[in-house]
């Protein structure tokens, strides 16, 4: 059993594999910045969330708590399928951690004139060569949208003058990193008509990161909106 998954799209951007191997091994280039290999997933995720009973904001489960966990044989499967995924992340030296996330504590508190929450749209950043990688197993998914649906905040005029108000000097190579230190440059807006695509539900993702010599553009993402109600999404990253 698995949560509800959206079809995937076909965009110039996605590249599609039939492996984690491949998924690993293959190279961004052109317009491709998202790897997904597209999976169906047998299991009991939701009982999963439902046993792990979390408060409120992320919550790291480790493989004791789920090792703990009493479940039937469908929730047997999907712990099964966890604890799979994190082992070949490991072997190939990443660092998988894998999150129950029930609503975010201080959502958008002292954010300023850019939200930098998750919640926001934004590319992941690092100083050296690096990737992110996802699955949601149970409850809504990432987001992401087309590099050319989307503008930098700090691009748009009245930020822009919000945010050289907040830095108290002139635009310049200063400001510059004045948005960089405060993550602001990470941050995108979608543009008018855009069209955000799912990551859906089971899938496993390798997306672009920015770093200096990047090949491709970064992927631009968050993370689903907060519905009151819903259940906790279980998500891994890595």
């Amino acid at each position: 059993m698995n949560d509800f998954s959206p079809p995937l799209p076909e965009l110039p951007c996605i590249r599609y594999v039939d492996s984690f191997e491949e998924l690993v091994s293959a190279r961004f280039s052109g317009p491709v910045n998202a790897l997904c290999w597209p999976r169906k997933l047998e299991g009991d995720f939701a009982e999963i969330v439902e046993k792990l009973r979390v408060g409120r904001g992320i919550t790291t489960i480790d493989e004791e708590t789920l090792a703990a966990l009493e479940l039937s044989p469908a929730g047997e499967v999907a712990r099964k399928s966890l604890l799979e995924d994190q082992a070949m992340m490991e072997a190939c030296g990443l660092l998988p951690v894998l999150d129950c996330i029930n609503g975010y504590v201080n959502l958008h508190e002292d954010d300023g004139p850019v939200s930098t929450h998750v919640q926001s749209y934004h590319v992941d950043s690092a100083t050296d060569e690096a990737d992110t990688y996802l699955c949601t197993y149970f409850g809504a998914s990432s987001e992401a949208l087309p590099n050319d649906q989307v503008i930098p905040k700090a691009e748009i005029p009245a930020l822009r003058a919000e945010l050289l108000a907040l830095h108290g000097g002139e635009d310049d190579e200063g400001f510059a990193e004045f948005l960089n230190e405060n993550f602001y440059d990470l941050h995108y807006a979608p543009l008018p008509g855009a069209e955000p695509w799912s990551f859906g539900v089971g899938n496993l993702w390798r997306i672009a990161c920015e770093y200096p010599g990047s090949p491709v553009p970064p992927c631009v993402h968050r993370a689903p909106d907060t519905i009151p109600g819903a259940p906790p999404r279980l998500l891994l990253i890595g």
